[in-house]
């Protein structure tokens, strides 16, 4: 099969943009099922869309430089909006993506040290035996056989985290912890009406009561690994050298002040939702995208069978699967991790021509900035070629926001990509995954961009692991 274009592309599945904005009634409740359901055709075709609603005012930006002007060059300006808070704080507690002003800047110095490239090329042998663990499964399984991708990655995901970010264990039953996810997740990203017109806390959430269970299950996973692992190092023992470790032992560069218990728990319960959770979807999104498209599937097949052969997955391999990466960068342009981003301006600003008055919530949204018409060739259409090193070095790094921008850009992207990129090609090198015939993929905005009702697929296997 050759490498061209000549065949039609595939257009994977995306609610159809509306024509008109829907009505109060209409908009809160497409909003609480998926928020997805929302954008009009302006939104994808405008750079620039301002005005007032049942949010209070909202300009909306698909403008490379004014992203760049909010992010990075007038970052202090913006805050996380209020709305933004009410959703994410209650389960996240005041962690590194909560957290605001000084608290945050502390956070950002104390927690930056423990992701450089070196401590997260660190992490590559946990990765690789993650991602081989869960093919050695999979294969003791009769070909043929049907497994949820959905279900797997986060199994994958959660497993790396373990050997990464408390290697000793959770002593909990991974299912469990998979579960408790998919309840928090489902019952805090339903945007609740009572959030958005921002009624005290004592006002029952119904999403919050639902995520409660999950929420206390984090808690108090959490707060039992950071007792023991504390009990060790009081003991003056030997302790791994995690992320729990690093976290417990971390301390600001500029003051020598550590994080407290309830900081060094709020990051544990991001990394662990926040950090697996787009990970695994953003593998779940490539997994699928590969099954439909025999053009992409038989090229990286090729590219990963060249460059790991039959031997140990090393770690100069990752820089060498080109393609591979660029089918993960295409399957977060068209489902990004994090869908939706907004920040609060604190006093007026201008921009040009453009006036955001003190207030105004300012909305970036990765999922429609990847499909707008103005910025990308074939926006809906599944391209990977798009972000081979050549046409990449095209792409403003204002258009293409998986992991955002500026002073709050996601600590822990390079330890993303390292992982995905392991565990796709160790999963393409061993086993073909075809879509189950007549399963309908849709995606559902939930703080994170998760296919609704899961992905699944029949195995095939290309090799013994």
């Amino acid at each position: 099969m050759t490498d061209t274009l000549d065949t039609p592309l595939f257009r994977p599945p995306a609610p159809k943009p509306l024509q008109e904005p829907p009505g109060l009634l209409a908009f809160l409740l497409a909003l609480r099922r998926n928020p997805l359901t929302t954008w009009t055709e302006r939104h994808f075709s405008e750079p620039i869309i301002s005005g007032s609603g049942a949010l209070g005012r909202i300009t909306v930006v698909n403008d490379p430089d004014v992203i760049r002007h909010i992010f990075v060059d007038n970052a202090a300006n913006y805050r996380k909006d209020d709305l933004q808070l009410r959703v994410l704080a209650p389960g996240l507690g005041k962690g590194l993506l909560t957290a605001e002003g000084e608290e945050w800047k502390l956070q950002r110095r104390t927690i930056a040290p423990l992701f450089p490239p070196r401590v997260v090329s660190g992490f590559f042998p946990a990765m690789v035996e993650s991602a081989e663990r869960l093919v050695r499964r999979w294969q003791r399984r009769p070909e043929g056989r049907e497994v949820d991708i959905s279900l797997e990655m986060t199994r994958v995901t959660l497993d790396v985290l373990e050997r990464t970010i408390f290697s000793k264990g959770v002593a909990r039953d991974p299912d469990a912890l998979g579960r408790a996810i998919t309840r928090y997740f489902e019952g805090l990203g339903r945007i609740d009406p009572v959030d958005i017109f921002g009624l005290p806390d004592w006002v029952p959430r119904i999403g919050r009561w639902r995520a409660r269970p999950a929420i206390r299950f984090f808690e108090e996973l959490v707060n039992e690994l950071i007792r023991d692992r504390k009990a060790l190092l009081e003991r003056g023992e030997a302790a791994p050298r995690d992320l729990l470790t690093l976290l417990l032992e971390a301390a600001d560069p500029e003051t020598g002040k550590g994080l407290s218990d309830l900081e060094v728990a709020a990051n544990i319960v991001t990394f662990i939702g926040a950090g697996h959770e787009t990970t695994a979807n953003a593998l779940s999104w490539a997994i699928y995208l590969i099954s439909q498209d025999e053009r992409v599937r038989a090229r990286i097949e090729r590219e990963v069978d060249e460059v790991l052969g039959a031997g140990a997955f090393e770690p100069q391999h990752v820089e060498r699967l080109v393609y591979t990466r660029a089918v993960l960068d295409e399957a977060m342009r068209l489902y990004p991790p994090a869908p939706f981003l907004s920040r609060a301006a604190i006093a007026d600003d201008r921009i040009g021509d453009l006036t955001i008055e003190a207030g105004t919530v300012v909305t970036i949204a990765p999922y429609v900035l990847h499909r707008h018409r103005t910025l990308w060739d074939e926006p809906d259409a599944f391209r990977p070629e798009r972000f081979l090193p050549e046409e990449k070095a095209k792409i403003d790094k204002f258009a293409y926001l998986p992991f955002g921008a500026g002073p709050r850009v996601c600590i822990g992207a390079t330890f993303a990509l390292q992982e995905a990129v392991i565990v796709l090609a160790t999963i393409v090198r061993a086993v073909r995954l075809d879509l189950k015939e007549g399963h309908k993929v849709t995606p559902l905005h939930r703080i994170t961009l998760r296919p609704h009702e899961g992905l699944p697929m029949r195995l095939t296997y290309r090799r013994e692991s």
